[in-house]
């Protein structure tokens, strides 16, 4: 029997799978620094190249109250440099750059006063702050730090920061990796803030462009806040305005202090290394930056939520709906099914979302469903979304919408599509496999939010394991009323024709 099991596998391609997950989990090994820093390698020489990750857990999520944004900054201040690395002499520019802090904490004390501040002083200090950070700016050697990579061949020199993370990512020649060791470990262990408030105005103009004059980023800023009253996967990652006004290069500082501890981070090195190789230059580089403890988790959770709430946001935008349905973190044995409801739901036009909203009755122009939003370490949403057709309106967008989530509530998933979340689910895994940066990043995310990189290619196993009965257990717990969020974008010159 278990070679006709074996046979009936083989046959629908799941024995090359099987073996594709093996040799790539042989490959990839994992390591631990004294000082706590984990790091990942998966050896593979398709081409003499790697790409190099450093993953942070620590994202928008862990911002102190009054200084949301932080995360974020810190991103833009790894790049300025080091105290060797984008200076022309550090010992004085040091010197400018605290002439640069009181020259803010002079402004921002009289513009605390309001309607009583004395405007003669506060043009003058404007104008001291703006000569303190000119000084400082005669030491600064621009982008020294993108060149150097760059000069060496380097590539995609990027990052982000998320609610749970903060990562940074670029790819070099392979036997270019030592740069990366001595950079990466450079810019974490002597990192200078300078061009701080010049780089916050950068962030102040993304907060801009991404949140205030963009519909769908203005949508999503006051949805979460509605569907979380306690958790922060409330605040927005970018950070509010007055925050980004007031936060200082000291608090930033503070901010790197606790969450950049090696204990909290991992890198993940994907190419053509030696792993023996990358042990022996992490204990040298990463292994200069002093231990820590770990940070404090976050410890709010966010209560139960009994109650539908709604948001209308009347915008000159194109009508949107959003719904939201509070469900566990990643790390729940129900995370399977959540994903493969997803695939149900959104995956390709046949798509029960796409084919039903979008191609039957048209009252979309696009419509999907998906798990864990914002983030997954915690407990998070299950989205749904629609962009309503021009001459339709939301409520019969929502309409439609809840007649598909009553369906998988009321009626069991047929074999054939959840065979179809099975396929897609491998395959997807299988092709990630061609992208050494997105094999690094899930290899990190994986590690740090389950504890265990394996668990990347052990989900295959759950998601495999899901049942029709399973999808209409957690449908029908999770896709309540009183446990959704509601938002939708109504057009505004409707609103004030009526």
């Amino acid at each position: 029997m278990k070679s006709i099991a074996a046979f009936l596998l083989c046959s629908a391609g799941l024995c090359l799978a099987q073996d594709t997950f093996q040799q790539v989990e042989s490959k990839i090994s994992q390591f631990q620094l004294t000082n706590g820093m984990t790091f990942i390698v998966y050896e593979r020489h398709d081409a003499p190249v790697a790409t190099f990750y450093t993953y942070a857990d620590v994202g928008a999520a862990q911002q102190p109250t009054g200084k949301t944004g932080l995360a974020h900054m810190f991103e833009h201040m790894a790049f300025k440099g080091t105290e060797t690395i984008g200076t022309t002499n550090y010992a004085e520019e040091k010197l400018a750059l605290e002439n640069v802090d009181r020259s803010f904490l002079a402004l921002r004390s009289e513009r605390d006063k309001g309607a009583k501040a004395d405007p003669a002083k506060l043009k003058q200090l404007e104008a001291d702050f703006k000569a303190a950070q000119d000084g400082a700016g005669k030491f600064v050697v621009s982008n020294e730090f993108g060149k150097a990579i760059q000069e060496a061949g380097g590539r995609g020199l990027n990052a982000f920061t998320a609610m749970d993370q903060t990562a940074y990512f670029f790819s070099l020649p392979s036997n270019s990796m030592e740069l990366w060791f001595s950079l990466e470990s450079e810019r974490f262990l002597h990192p200078v803030f300078r061009e701080f408030y010049k780089e916050r105005s950068v962030v102040m103009e993304e907060r801009r462009m991404r949140t205030d004059s963009n519909p769908i980023g203005k949508m999503i800023e006051e949805f979460l806040a509605v569907a979380y009253k306690a958790h922060p996967y409330k605040i927005p990652a970018i950070g509010f305005q007055s925050d980004l006004d007031n936060f200082t290069r000291q608090d930033a500082i503070e901010f790197f202090k606790e969450y950049y501890r090696p204990s909290n981070l991992t890198g993940v090195i994907v190419g053509d290394v030696d792993p023996k190789e990358v042990k022996k230059m992490a204990e040298i580089y990463f292994g200069r930056i002093p231990s820590g403890p770990k940070p404090e988790p976050t410890r709010t959770i966010e209560p139960k939520q009994e109650a539908e709430k709604r948001i209308i946001l009347r915008l000159n935008a194109q009508r949107i709906l959003l719904m939201g349905y509070h469900k566990p973190d990643i790390n729940d044995p129900d995370n399977a099914v959540y994903t493969a409801i997803g695939s149900i739901l959104s995956d390709g036009r046949s798509s029960r979302l796409d084919r039903s909203l979008v191609q039957q009755q048209k009252v979309a122009v696009q419509a999907g469903g998906f798990n864990g939003f914002p983030g997954q370490k915690y407990p998070n949403l299950f989205m749904f979304l629609a962009v309503t057709a021009p001459g339709k309106t939301n409520e019969e967008a929502e309409k439609a919408m809840n007649a598909e989530i009553e369906k998988l509530k009321n009626e069991p998933v047929s074999k054939e599509e959840l065979d179809g979340v099975k396929a897609r689910y491998r395959a997807g895994l299988i092709s990630q496999f061609g992208s050494n940066q997105t094999m690094a990043g899930d290899l990190a995310e994986w590690q740090v939010l389950t504890g265990d990189w394996h668990n990347l290619f052990k989900f295959l196993d759950k998601i495999n394991a899901v049942t029709p009965a399973d999808i209409q257990r957690v449908a029908k717990a999770t896709f309540t009323s009183g446990n959704r969020t509601v938002g939708v974008i109504e057009p505004l010159q409707v609103a004030e024709a009526k």
